[in-house]
């Protein structure tokens, strides 16, 4: 019987050290790397000028901005689909706030999701159909007051 207490006693404390050791799970930070620029044309003709991320395949759309830490105000993503569609976006695993900025087929902004908070997982739905998606820093929109049917224009490095 002591030998069964000694096993069950040593089973227990080796249980709990296993679930003790938390196990880090590290992410690589990710880093900006420009690869074009987008211009904003405003309403009043003034224009605005961004370094650009382009997302245009599946893996790119999926992890946009994901696991980085920062953008600066003069950078933007922009994800590039094959059609014109309602789109929907979420936060998850993104540590910045963003404004999120749809843009139709025809290269005019439709919709905005201002202040998309981190990590948040609730849908960030275009309101209107979208061939585009510009994000950038939360609060930047409002202050370059950029309004829907701005347009856009972009190039690729």
């Amino acid at each position: 019987m002591n030998r069964f207490v000694f096993v069950v006693v040593c089973s227990c404390i080796a249980l709990l050290s296993c679930k003790n050791d938390k196990k880090a799970i590290s992410q690589t930070e990710v880093f900006f790397e420009k690869e074009g620029v987008l211009t904003i044309f405003k309403s009043d003709s003034t224009t605005i000028s961004l370094d650009i991320e382009i997302a245009d395949n599946e893996y790119e759309t999926q992890t946009g901005m994901m696991y980085r830490s920062s953008m600066k105000d003069s950078q933007g993503m922009l994800f590039v689909f094959d059609d014109e569609r309602p789109r929907s976006f979420y936060m998850k695993n993104t540590r910045i706030p963003l404004d999120i900025i749809y843009i139709s087929e025809d290269k005019k902004i439709v919709s905005f999701q201002k202040n998309a908070k981190p990590f948040d997982e609730t849908s960030l739905p275009s309101n209107a159909p979208a061939k585009y998606v510009l994000e950038v820093n939360a609060g930047l929109s409002d202050l370059w007051s950029i309004d829907i049917g701005n347009a856009i224009e972009y190039s690729e490095l």
